[in-house]
């Protein structure tokens, strides 16, 4: 057991870590340390700064990439589909600021209407949270074959909708659940609702931004944490926890670990160099040796990008 972070980091060569390095950690970060947790640079330009300074080798559990799988974010983004539900729910009461109405109603009735922005596991999630409680759910997504898919598995009180800004202003006055799952790998992520649609939403209505980790889909999403997870814009209410599944810890955890371990055990064994030319580890390679390596993360900051085979 070591007393501080700085014991952890002067002693080790490899550092796992569940969320990002903090501020207080940049100091002992130096070339050379081979770290592998979440990272979400696209929507951190300080974090990012820091990691190219410090020249250590980054690799992110979110952009691992297996064919079109996102096997280290999967886990986590089934904790955080389901829990948008479940604290979108608790947001809709009345005493929280919310409609005051129940997600599935009783008989006699209406029941709640949840909108879903993205189809991917998040929002594959969410919609079969909320389906199961009753409400009525429109799910979108851009992708078509993920909406023909979806149209198989999910029940009939769940509606799939091609996404377009238009499509998604159209069903915005209707939704009392707002709930954004929205995901490009290792990118910022965009913006699908302006701070002018608010105005044509419910009074009472929730916004849940899952994507918050990525920037937010919503344009008035800000990071909040859980010991003050709510604020209120234009009537609606948001919640916006950057990181919603450490209200569960437990399940996180076991989740996470059983996702990560392998992959952890691999990226041990080869080291920084060999695992920036592994066709699985090198797509978690962001940051190496001072590089940025992710083409989504250069993107989002106009910085240069080398391919992580050619960095180290």
């Amino acid at each position: 057991m070591m007393a501080s972070a700085a014991d952890v980091y002067g002693g080790s060569e490899m550092i796992i870590k569940v969320k990002e390095p903090l501020p207080a950690e940049y100091p002992h970060i130096k070339k050379g340390h081979l770290l592998f947790t979440y990272f979400h640079f696209a929507a951190n330009r300080e974090l990012t700064d820091a990691m190219l300074k410090s020249g250590a080798n980054c690799f992110a559990y979110e952009t691992l990439q297996v064919g079109r799988a996102l096997p280290l974010l999967t886990p986590m983004s089934e904790v955080a589909g389901r829990m948008a539900v479940q604290v979108g729910a608790v947001c809709l009461e009345k005493h929280m600021g919310g409609r005051g109405i129940l997600l599935g109603g009783i008989p006699g009735t209406e029941p709640a209407t949840v909108l879903i922005l993205g189809g991917g596991v998040v929002g594959t999630n969410a919609a079969k949270m909320a389906a199961g409680l009753g409400s009525r759910v429109v799910l979108m997504d851009l992708d078509l074959d993920r909406l023909r898919y979806l149209s198989d598995v999910m029940p009939a009180n769940v509606s799939l909708l091609h996404s377009s800004p238009i499509a998604i202003r159209e069903q915005l006055p209707h939704a009392d659940l707002i709930v954004g799952a929205v995901l490009v790998q290792g990118a910022r992520a965009p913006r699908l609702v302006r701070r002018e649609d608010l105005k044509s939403m419910k009074e009472g209505a929730v916004i849940v931004d899952v994507a918050v980790d990525q920037g937010g889909c919503i344009e008035t999403c800000k990071p909040t944490t859980h010991a003050d997870p709510t604020f209120v814009v234009d009537g609606v209410l948001h919640y916006c926890v950057a990181n919603m599944p450490g209200a569960v810890p437990r399940t996180s955890t076991f989740g996470l670990t059983n996702a990560t371990l392998p992959w952890a055990k691999k990226l041990a064994a080869m080291g920084a160099a060999k695992a920036a030319k592994d066709p699985g580890l090198s797509t978690a390679a962001n940051v190496l040796n001072g590089v940025c390596t992710h083409q989504g993360v250069a993107e989002a900051f106009g910085m240069s990008y080398s391919a992580p085979d050619k960095v180290l």
